[in-house]
């Protein structure tokens, strides 16, 4: 059964509890349906995810995300996995017409969907993960992604021998060039003649277009090799252990995959985050604004552990670096570069 008619039969049932079981048993358990959690019926809450549960990665820390407000706030909740950019405003739109009270759209390119979709339901709220956007009834959950990308970018440049590092990403948009921004100019704080080549593999799941892109990276001389993808991200990495260059983690702690590969890695706890919006739902706190966490949370973005060829200097000299930026020793602030609006550094 194709994703577009189990959404729309899920319309159709207005017991959202009994629609889903006849909608799971019919079309099993691998289809993009809306899988709904037990809990009050007085707080309800959803969200769209673009790629699998378990991709050990960013769909995953979001699931987790609202199982924790699930317990926490003794709320109803739902998710629907794998959904694609045509699919999203239906996905959402369902959401809404269901009675959700806050919808989490996990990933900066449901922006537009939102935009589309959340004047039609004021009574929702609507929540971009990694978005660029906010109104009446949207807000918008950041990561400053610029932050930990700089730390790591510092760390690149003291390891490359190449001096060309790489920068892997499933989409272009305002999350992924802002962290490309930051790795950028973390690495040339470093060593300025320091070159950072980006690719955008067009699909986070992909992992043969992940494996492409990296060994085409590498090819190109890169040794170093920052990548943010979802089910794709194992690839990459072990592509890079095989050609025997460095790799970095991002959003859990991927050490473990290729310890004597991985750097580091940008730990994002999005799971917490959106725990933290979904509490403020609860309590009709949430505001149409734009809520960012930084490394002055260190429980939400942190660096992971240091792989077993990162020099213990090293390993000094990023942990520095990251005090400073949670203390505000070092900051980003808005600047222009080549005309363009960016973020630029000031040191206190």
């Amino acid at each position: 059964m194709r994703n577009n008619v189990s959404r729309r039969k899920f319309i159709g049932y207005s017991s959202a509890a009994v629609g889903t079981s006849i909608l799971l048993k019919a079309c099993g358990v691998g289809d993009n349906v809306p899988t709904t959690e037990g809990g009050s019926e007085n707080f309800k809450i959803a969200i769209a995810l673009p790629g699998k549960i378990t991709d050990k990665a960013w769909n995953q820390y979001g699931y987790q995300g609202i199982e924790l407000a699930k317990n926490n706030l003794s709320a109803k909740t739902t998710h629907v996995e794998q959904v694609s950019q045509t699919d999203q405003a239906e996905v959402l739109t369902d959401f809404a017409r269901q009675g959700y009270n806050v919808v989490f759209a996990h990933g900066g390119q449901f922006d537009a969907a939102i935009q589309q979709v959340a004047p039609q339901f004021p009574q929702t709220f609507f929540v971009a993960v990694n978005g660029a956007i906010k109104g009446e009834n949207i807000a918008a959950l950041r990561i400053d992604h610029m932050q930990v990308s700089y730390v790591c970018g510092a760390v690149a440049a003291l390891m490359t021998k190449s001096n060309k590092l790489a920068y892997i990403a499933g989409q272009k948009f305002a999350a992924t060039e802002e962290e490309l921004r930051g790795f950028e100019i973390g690495a040339k704080s470093v060593k300025p003649d320091v070159k950072v080549i980006p690719s955008f593999t067009g699909d986070w799941n992909d992992v043969a277009k992940a494996k492409e892109a990296t060994l085409a990276l590498i090819s190109a001389g890169t040794d170093v090799i920052y990548q943010w993808l979802d089910d794709a991200s194992t690839a990459v990495i072990e592509t890079a252990e095989e050609k025997k260059v460095y790799a970095f983690g991002n959003t859990k702690d991927q050490l473990k995959i290729a310890p004597d590969t991985i750097l580091t890695s940008a730990v994002k706890r999005m799971d917490l985050a959106i725990a933290n919006l979904a509490e403020l739902a609860k309590n009709k706190q949430l505001k149409g604004k734009i809520y960012t966490f930084g490394l002055e949370k260190s429980d939400i973005l942190s660096l992971g552990e240091f792989g077993t060829k990162v020099p213990q200097d090293v390993v000094q000299k990023a942990e520095n670096i990251q005090t400073d930026i949670a203390s505000k020793k070092i900051v980003f602030e808005k600047c222009k570069e080549a005309g363009v609006e960016t973020r630029c550094v000031k040191k206190a």
